[in-house]
């Protein structure tokens, strides 16, 4: 059986992942430096902690448990200053974005952990193609059959979240025509994209213990899917967005998927999503970003991103007035995705000029 922690916060409780990318103060490309702001950051009194993640040129920064939307962005504001400053005691710096603009991902060291490099050997190629950052928000569960209710609710509205925080349309130095490379790099992990549907709990347990038995796994946290539930945290994770730049948009999503759970659990029992749409929309949303037309969640229809949009913050709108998170919201644009940002960067400047833009634009935000 596997541990689980639900019922243990108060409901709808948060906890923020962000994937950072450090890069060499003077050339901005990717460049090894977690082990100095892990190190930094050992014994100081911060709201959460700084974390390795799979390459050498990537931190993670993640909160403790949050009451509120409000409570996570003052957590990552927190952590954000606190990675910069020991990037900067090491000539380094931080930059939030779902990939860099230019460094190549293969050549990228990885983390001096034996289970990142046990993977490395298991997954190869596309292992060492995981130069990328995603933003992981952890939403309290009362328990363990509402999380995978809230999952299915949750799940086909992710294509819409997916589009709105596209922010990756360069990978290895070139425009790849995608509003989030990202999301089509995450896809080459085994066990990547949407769960299957389960029944139940006890059916997605059974499935987790059987992978690891069969070793090809060994826990749930090797399931690199878009959603999962994360008994020990007592939470229903969420993995879809790119990592935004701007503070505003990070506490954005995390505001817009806490009120999206607790619509979907408050109303009536979602149906379980349907994972071809979900499949083709994902796609779309990765392709189009806010451009991308998709299937309604009723399967009866394709609407623009934009439309679509307006109908979710409509759903979800009782819900944001009583989690308080009104003014957190106003971040979000249903008509653009920061990645545009990036692309007008380059086009009028330089791809350098990109990454010199998204460092500085995430230290400064709030």
């Amino acid at each position: 059986m596997i541990e689980q922690a639900f019922g243990q916060s108060s409901a709808w409780s948060l906890g923020v992942e962000e994937e950072v990318m450090i890069l060499d103060a003077e050339t901005l490309a990717l460049t090894p430096g977690v082990e100095a702001l892990v190190s930094w950051a050992e014994g100081r009194s911060l709201p959460g902690v700084l974390k390795m993640e799979l390459l050498a040129s990537m931190v993670e920064l993640a909160t403790g448990v949050c009451a509120s939307a409000a409570e996570a962005r003052e957590s990552i504001l927190a952590l954000r200053a606190a990675a910069a400053e020991a990037a900067r005691e090491n000539g380094l710096a931080i930059a939030a974005a779902g990939t860099h603009a230019f460094s190549t991902p293969t050549a990228q060291q990885i983390a001096p952990d034996p289970r990142y490099r046990e993977f490395v050997e298991y997954a190869g190629i596309s292992a060492r193609r995981q130069a990328v950052c995603g933003l992981h928000v952890h939403v309290g569960m009362p328990g363990a059959d509402e999380c995978m209710a809230a999952l299915e609710g949750v799940l086909a509205w992710l294509p819409v979240v997916l589009a709105l925080s596209a922010n990756s349309p360069f990978l290895a130095g070139e425009e790849t025509g995608l509003a989030s490379s990202r999301a089509e790099v995450l896809a080459q992990l085994p066990r990547a994209g949407a769960p299957p549907a389960f029944g139940s709990y006890a059916e997605w347990e059974a499935f987790v213990e059987r992978f690891v038995r069969l070793g090809l796994a060994d826990g749930y946290t090797r399931f690199w899917w878009d959603i999962r539930p994360h008994p020990r945290f007592g939470t229903l994770e969420i993995r879809v967005p790119d990592q935004p730049t701007s503070v505003e948009l990070t506490a954005a999503f995390v505001a817009l998927l806490q009120a999206l759970c607790a619509t979907v659990l408050e109303g009536p029992p979602p149906r379980p999503a349907e994972r071809g749409d979900y499949a083709q929309n994902r796609w779309a949303a990765l392709r189009f970003g806010p451009r991308a037309e998709l299937i309604h969640p009723d399967g009866q229809r394709v609407l623009p991103v934009p439309e679509l949009a307006h109908e979710l913050l409509a759903l979800v709108e009782p819900a944001i007035h009583d989690l308080g998170t009104v003014e957190l919201m106003r971040a979000l644009d249903p008509r653009r995705c920061e990645g545009d940002r990036q692309l007008e960067v380059a086009r009028a400047v330089s791809l350098e000029a990109v990454c010199a833009d998204v460092a500085e634009r995430t230290v400064r935000s709030g």
